[in-house]
Formats: structure tokens, sequence, C-alpha cells
């Protein structure tokens, strides 16, 4: 009769331990501060914090997973930003009557570093999707623009 409940008790005694130290200790606490900024978005803060609780706990799993997976979003959101940006500049070239050659080049040269870039991206099991689509919808754009550039 006893092994009946000490067993189950001992489980649960142990299962607590295990989660006050989880919840205790400064490394899995800022792990669990940078998964939250990570689920709002938030990379520059998540990966700061993740970083700070990786260099408390090198085998501090957590935070190596949230420290990589916001630096992968990181670099999906400086894409999209420079796409915003060269877009903006290429849009600000499209409004001219005439499009001369060096503004062609321009052009050229921007879609180039963004086709390149985009190359260079990986995505991830859990990079946010809004961000993975966004960038190729980009990434297409680009893609078109160069193709219609390249033809005239």
């Amino acid at each position: 009769m006893k092994n009946k409940f000490f067993i189950p008790a001992f489980a649960i005694f142990l299962l607590f331990i295990m989660a006050t130290y989880f919840l205790i200790n400064p490394s899995y606490e800022k792990s669990l501060k940078a998964k939250y900024y990570f689920e709002i978005a938030e990379y520059d803060k998540a990966y700061s914090l993740a970083k700070e609780a990786f260099s408390l706990d090198l085998y501090n799993r957590m935070a190596s997973t949230i420290m990589t997976q916001s630096q992968t979003s990181l670099k999906y959101v400086s894409y999209i930003q420079d796409a915003k940006k060269y877009m903006q500049v290429i849009d600000e070239i499209a409004t001219h009557e005439r499009i001369s050659e060096a503004d062609k080049a321009k052009i050229r040269m921007m879609c180039n570093i963004m086709i390149s870039s985009y190359v260079k991206l990986a995505p991830s099991v859990i990079t946010d999707e809004t961000l993975i689509n966004e960038s190729a919808e980009y990434y297409s754009k680009f893609e078109k623009l160069l193709e219609k550039v390249n033809k005239n």
C-alpha cells in the first residue's frame, strides 16, 4: 500500500524540485523571458536575453535555440526593411517620364542585391510564417522587376 503512494508522490516531488530549479535559476529565467519576447516578435530583445542566459549557462539549450532563432528572424526583418527601402527608391525612379540607363543600372543593382540576399536566408521550423511569406513576396517582386528591366 505504501508503494502505491510513495512512487507517485516521489515523482511529483521531483517534478516540483525541477520546476523550482527551472524558475529560480537566472539562466532559465532569462530564457523564459527571451521566449516570451520571441513569441511577440521582439527579436532584438529576445536575442539579447537569450545571449545573456546562454552566457550564464552554456548547457541551457532553450537559450541557445532562442538565440539562434532570434538571429534568423532578425535576418528576415532586415531583409524586409531593405526591400521596402529599395522599393521606395525604385518607385521614385519609376515616376520619371523617362528612365535613363543609369537609373536602369541602379534598379538592376538593387534587384541583384535583394535576390542574392534572399538566397542567403534560411528559414527554420519556428521562423514566423509571416516573415517568410513577406520576404518571399519581395523576392518575387525583385525577380519580376529585374526581368522587366533586362528586357528593356
